[in-house]
Parts: structure tokens; C-alpha cells; sequence
């Protein structure tokens, strides 16, 4: 987990306990498990949003790799279209000069 992530996750974790005691006091309740759960649910929101970025920069990595390969293979073929292409061009290059060459005669 990245540094950044956690000190996030910390401040959301502190908000949500700071937040839900001072709207626990002015209603005047002071249950402690309201206080827990409140600090359990913003943390597996935290925790949830970290997983999720984490997916995020595996998928990304993932179509960056594939992006890569599907770049040396289109390379590939050009390079063997280009190749073929050439023999066929000079193939038809014989031809015709060997066509312009009996009309000629």
C-alpha cells in the first residue's frame, strides 16, 4: 500500500470518528459502539477505494503490455507485407519488361 494511501485512509478513519462524536454529543448519546462502527465503516470504505485504485493500476498495466505486443506484431506484419510486396513488385517489373521487350522485336 502506497504512503499516500495510508495517510488518507488515516484522515478519513479520524473525520469520521471526530465527525460522528460531535454530532453523537449535540444529540446527547455517547453509545460507544456507534462510535466504533462509524470508524469501521469508513475504514473498509478506505480500504475498498485503495483496492479498487490498486485494480485500476494492475488493468492498466496490463492493457499497457498488450498494447506493446500488439504493436511489435502489427510491426512484424507490415514488415513481412512490405517484403512481399517488393518481390511481387519486382516480379511484375520482369514481366513487363520482358512483355515490352517481344513488342519490341
Amino acid at each position: 500500500m502506497d504512503t499516500k494511501n495510508t495517510i488518507y485512509s488515516a484522515m478519513m478513519v479520524i473525520s469520521a470518528l471526530v465527525l460522528t462524536v460531535e454530532w453523537l454529543r449535540w444529540l446527547e448519546n455517547d453509545n460507544p459502539v456507534i462510535y466504533v462502527s462509524a470508524m469501521v465503516l469508513v475504514g473498509s470504505l478506505a480500504a475498498m477505494i485503495i483496492d479498487i485504485a490498486a485494480r485500476i493500476t494492475e488493468i492498466n498495466f496490463k492493457i499497457d503490455r498488450k498494447e506493446q505486443s500488439l504493436r511489435i506484431n502489427i510491426q512484424g506484419v507490415e514488415e513481412n507485407m512490405e517484403r512481399k510486396l517488393d518481390t511481387m513488385i519486382s516480379e511484375n517489373k520482369a514481366s513487363i519488361q520482358e512483355i515490352t521487350g517481344r513488342l519490341y522485336r
